[in-house]
């Protein structure tokens, strides 16, 4: 059965929803905005420090599940302008190895809070 993984290191679900399902050997991490756990608050900066704070919120679900960023087979990024992606893309390669996960990358009309960037991801941890 299905079960939620969540952890006080990112933030709580703000609606109905989970932070991440573990379904068998997949996690799937709800899509993360720069908000930061501590505070409660959004993250100041440019897309690079709110890029980075979405992946550490990521990275604190999936270790919550017992894995890291190795583990993640997919990504979805949300970008509310397309010309945020090399700055996004910079902070996103700090956070993977190789090979890196596939991945889309959309341009979106809105993210919740009027962020610039909502990341999303699938875990695989056998």
């Amino acid at each position: 059965m299905p079960h939620a993984v969540s952890t006080q290191a990112a933030p709580a679900a703000i609606g109905p929803y989970s932070q991440a399902i573990r379904a068998g050997d997949f996690l799937f991490v709800s899509g993360q905005i720069p908000v930061d756990p501590a505070t409660g608050g959004l993250v100041d900066g440019d897309v690079r420090a709110q890029s980075r704070r979405v992946l550490e919120n990521v990275g604190a679900i999936i270790a919550a599940a017992g894995a890291s960023f190795d583990r993640v087979v997919k990504t979805t990024v949300y970008l509310v302008d397309m010309n945020d992606f090399a700055a996004m893309n910079e902070e996103y390669a700090k956070f993977f190895g190789t090979p890196a996960p596939a991945r889309a990358t959309v341009q979106v009309g809105r993210l919740p809070k009027d962020v610039r960037v909502e990341i999303d991801a699938i875990v695989h941890l056998a």
